[in-house]
């Protein structure tokens, strides 16, 4: 049985927020999505526990706290750390993509220039889930 998730969207830029919105709507997804625009206002977010999102989609280039370090921080905290984390972004850079992994994030997603395929990866990186046991717990 899928799981209607609550999902945090860490997310700068107002054209990739409004691209998830609408990739929720046409997908009939019927997921909570919450917004932070960088990793500060996402830490901020977290502090009411009441707010735990069950995955949290994470853009790396920010301002104030970048991807990297707000998952370093994220990783860090005991009761937080569990909280799968997919990176979603434009770097294909090996560095980040390896940081990212030690650093303990669930997935990693390069955002395709194709609108139609941004659609198929997130059907399934939310498909996927939804369905996962962690999320059942």
């Amino acid at each position: 049985m899928e799981k209607s998730l609550k999902i945090l969207l860490v997310e700068d830029n107002l054209i990739e927020i409004m691209k998830m919105k609408r990739t929720l709507s046409l997908l009939k997804l019927k997921h909570t999505l919450h917004e932070a625009k960088n990793g500060e206002e996402a830490l901020n977010f977290l502090e009411d526990r009441s707010n735990i999102p069950d995955i949290i989609l994470l853009d790396l280039n920010m301002p104030k706290i970048n991807g990297i370090e707000f998952l370093r921080i994220l990783k860090s905290k005991d009761d937080l750390k569990h909280i799968p984390t997919i990176i979603l972004t434009t770097s294909s850079n090996q560095k980040d993509l390896l940081e990212c992994y030690r650093t303990g994030m669930s997935g990693y997603i390069l955002k395709p220039l194709k609108y139609e395929e941004y659609v198929k990866k997130i059907e399934v990186v939310l498909s996927y889930w939804s369905v996962n046991e962690l999320i059942q717990s």
